[in-house]
């Protein structure tokens, strides 16, 4: 049988480990995080919860348009519809997906029946004509023929360095070329609706604050209203490592209008240091030289965002069935 070990328990991760899983592959997937999901994360704050990642899903390729479709039919997914939205510098040409109780819903889902660790830092990876051997921080070691990294592009190049697993020069400079941009999310739990109006989301290019969204509005936050900040990637690039309580009231601050400061119980803020690629590798994968197979995949790659990752996932499995098989 073959084995594949996955680094990175996000979107891509999890989609290449489904698809080699049907098809009786034995695969491990690994992930520093207390949860799985990457940017396709909810938190809960009191009785609220929120989506602080990833806000929404578009859906351009047949295979991910019919990963929705059942899932909407298992009640995972719904619409929402943005193309209503009216306020902001820009807007929807139509409505969107997202998780119908958060966007990290989705990740659960397709983690079903697969072997996906959380807490589990690699520290160590090692390849020989048998395969690769990875190590993490807590002792534990896995072998599997392949290997897959869905890790943001830096810390790949940071472990590989520890590793002293080297690459050609023209995959370093692959994975050296992609960037990503910061986003500081700011959660708002409140005593009251905000006055955001429907479909309760803003969009904007300009400015600090480049994103607000009603959770309630949204329909995964009915038990307490709360909202959503995400700040633009220039501010969230010179604001990275500021006092976060001081920057989530001033981009609260900034959005007055739409969230009263009496309306506001708790806040709690997340930095997302690779938020969004904004230079990616132009295929959906790359495949490394190495002695035994080594893909690097994700958001990062392709089309990005969250259905490039998915496509990201896809692909990668899809090169594995057909070299290693």
């Amino acid at each position: 049988m073959p084995s594949s070990l996955i680094i990175g328990a996000g979107l891509a991760g999890l989609t290449a480990a489904r698809e080699l899983t049907r098809y009786g592959w034995d695969v491990t997937v690994v992930d520093k995080g207390r949860g799985i999901g990457g940017r396709l994360a909810t938190r809960r704050i009191e009785q609220a919860r929120l989506d602080h990642g990833a806000q929404y899903i578009s859906a351009k390729t047949t295979a991910f348009k019919h990963l929705l479709q059942d899932l909407s039919a298992q009640g995972i997914v719904a619409e929402w519809h943005l193309e209503q939205a009216t306020l902001g510098d820009t807007n929807f040409n139509h409505s969107r997906y997202i998780g119908a109780n958060g966007m990290n819903e989705i990740a659960k889902a397709l983690a079903r029946n697969l072997t996906v660790l959380t807490n589990e830092t690699v520290c160590q990876i090692r390849t020989d004509d048998t395969g690769w051997l990875v190590e993490t921080e807590a002792g534990a070691q896995y072998r599997a023929d392949s290997l897959i990294v869905t890790i943001p592009a830096p810390q790949a190049l940071t472990l590989l360095e520890k590793s002293h697993v080297g690459l050609t020069a023209s995959d370093q400079q692959a994975l050296s070329a992609i960037t990503y941009h910061p986003c500081i999310a700011v959660m708002v739990a409140m005593n009251q609706p905000s006055l955001l109006p429907p479909p309760g989301a803003i969009r904007y290019q300009t400015g600090s604050v480049a994103w607000i969204a009603d959770n309630g509005q949204k329909g995964i936050s009915p038990d307490q209203p709360s909202v959503t900040i995400h700040a633009s990637a220039d501010f969230s690039q010179a604001h990275f490592d500021s006092d976060l309580s001081g920057i989530g009231q001033q981009l609260i601050d900034q959005v007055s209008e739409w969230i009263p400061a009496s309306a506001v119980r708790s806040i709690q803020v997340h930095r997302w240091r690779y938020s969004l690629a904004n230079q990616r590798y132009p295929g959906s994968f790359l495949a490394a030289a190495a002695l035994s197979p080594l893909l690097f995949g994700g958001d990062g790659f392709g089309d990005g965002n969250v259905e490039g990752a998915f496509t990201s996932g896809l692909q990668m499995a899809t090169y594995l069935r057909e070299n290693l098989a």
